[in-house]
């Protein structure tokens, strides 16, 4: 069977089980496999494949079809064009995230950021991506999960990032750290549309997903502790899920940080929120005005 072939019958099967972009998921698995370029696997109609590579191919093929993630089946995913290890420990990295990652490389490049924690850091991808754009900059990658850490660790090592590492709830480990700029992509999916989310994001870490009953559990806190975990000035930056930015901007703004702007991802919707600790000359003047208090 010719490489062509082999994508074709393979997309078919993937098509009859709803999989979206099954001629994309197969070409990849066949590429996988085989080391060459997907596009010109689905071009090759001459070639005979080996039988030894078909039963692999089939295999995974099978995997797929039960709508086990693409990226957990060939275990690494691309990010800012690194290649990050990806596995059923961490959620997925997801395209959108890369706008949030590319917003704060171009903060840390263009402002005294010399202090970054990574909230929620899972695979690592974003803050592995910002230690290798800013080698100059110290990061920190903090997650609850003890197995996202470890794969974090992993993807440091294969990347060659210089990071340190912080396990534990949000804060609870940064102990009286300040840090110039924070970021994070935390759980942030209302807890009933995780019952009902696609069959592949289900199979992703649940506590990396569930946001409480609002999707917001995660911003309530990190608009409490942030303020006192950032210096004058400092930064903090979020992804939200679809609907939330104008909460979680009012969020961050009762706590007393100033918005500085809400981005949009890849289809225009409002994705990144965007905040920033007053200086000190502002805190004072607002803590003494008795509008809002900067202790936490």
């Amino acid at each position: 069977m010719t490489p062509r072939d082999a994508i074709r019958s393979a997309a078919s099967a993937l098509a009859a089980c709803d999989i979206p972009d099954s001629l994309y998921d197969a070409s990849q698995l066949l590429s996988f496999i085989t080391g060459r370029p997907a596009l010109s696997l689905r071009l090759d109609s001459e070639s005979a494949l080996p039988e030894e590579v078909l039963t692999a191919f089939h295999a995974l093929c099978a995997r797929r079809e039960k709508r086990e993630p693409l990226q957990y089946i060939v275990g690494t995913v691309s990010f800012l064009a690194h290649e990050f290890r990806t596995d059923p420990r961490a959620l997925i990295p997801r395209p959108e995230t890369e706008l949030l990652a590319e917003r704060v490389i171009e903060i840390v490049k263009n402002l005294p950021c010399r202090n970054v924690l990574d909230l929620c850091c899972g695979t690592g991808c974003i803050g592995i991506s910002i230690a290798l754009a800013c080698p100059a900059c110290a990061v920190t990658l903090s997650d609850l999960s003890p197995d996202a850490l470890a794969l974090a660790e992993e993807n440091a090592a294969l990347l060659g990032a210089s990071v340190s590492f912080l396990q534990g709830d949000l804060f609870a480990p940064a102990a009286d750290r300040l840090f110039d700029l924070i970021v994070s992509n935390p759980p942030y999916i209302p807890a009933e549309e995780c019952l009902h989310l696609q069959a592949e994001v289900l199979q992703e870490p649940p506590m990396a997903l569930d946001g409480g009953t609002d999707g917001l559990d995660f911003y309530r806190k990190i608009a409490l502790e942030a303020p006192s975990h950032l210096t004058a000035g400092g930064q903090l930056l979020v992804e939200c899920g679809d609907g939330e930015a104008d909460a979680v901007s009012s969020l961050f703004q009762k706590a007393g940080l100033q918005l500085t702007g809400i981005y949009s991802d890849y289809q225009s919707l409002p994705r990144i929120v965007h905040a920033q600790m007053p200086d000190s000359t502002e805190r004072f003047e607002t803590n003494h005005a008795g509008k809002v208090s900067m202790d936490c």
